[in-house]
Order: C-alpha cells, then sequence, then structure tokens
C-alpha cells in the first residue's frame, strides 16, 4: 500500500511506500521514509527545514500558480535549486503542464 500525507498525523502500520508532502509550517509527526515532496516555494516551509529528515527520495514540486504562472518561473526556480542542491529532485505534474488541470 502506498501513502501520501502532509505528515501531521503518524500513519497506521502496513505502509510499503510513504511520501510526505509537508504544507507551510504545519508540525510534522512524520520525519522518515521512502519520500519527501514538497512544493516549492513555499514562504513557511524552505526546503533546507527538511534536508536533514529520514527520507530516501527528496522531491521539489513547483507550485502551480495558473492562470498567473504562466511564464512558468516557478519551475525555473525550482530547477535552479535542484540543480545547487542534488539531494533534491524535479517533480512535475506533467497534466497541469500538458493543460489537463
Amino acid at each position: 500500500m502506498a501513502v501520501e500525507t502532509n505528515g501531521t498525523l503518524t500513519p497506521p502500520p502496513g505502509i510499503d511506500w510513504l511520501c510526505v508532502s509537508p504544507k507551510g509550517s504545519n508540525p510534522l509527526a512524520v520525519t522518515q521514509g521512502d519520500e519527501l515532496k514538497l512544493v516549492y516555494p513555499q514562504k513557511d516551509a524552505p526546503p533546507e527545514q527538511f534536508s536533514s529528515l529520514g527520507f530516501r527520495h527528496f522531491f521539489l514540486q513547483p507550485m502551480d500558480l495558473a492562470p498567473l504562472n504562466q511564464d512558468k518561473t516557478t519551475v525555473a526556480e525550482a530547477t535552479a535549486y535542484c540543480m545547487a542542491n542534488p539531494q533534491w529532485r524535479l517533480s512535475l505534474q506533467m497534466h497541469k503542464l500538458a493543460g489537463f488541470d
């Protein structure tokens, strides 16, 4: 069983793949798992705040501000962050980029 959570509650046992996607300044009850997926940028949740946690994979997902983000600045910013911080990898919501949101 795979689960994605914001990490504020401890998940039940028996999960095969745990993805934590923190939101803002909400306190995390889950500090380890398979992947951490952070929407970027978030004023109250900079990637540096999560870099030392016990996850196997770290992903930045550009925030979708459509229609305000037609120039894809958040994609460029997230890409630049990942390039400068190789612990993080870029995660894109392809359905949104293709216009199927």
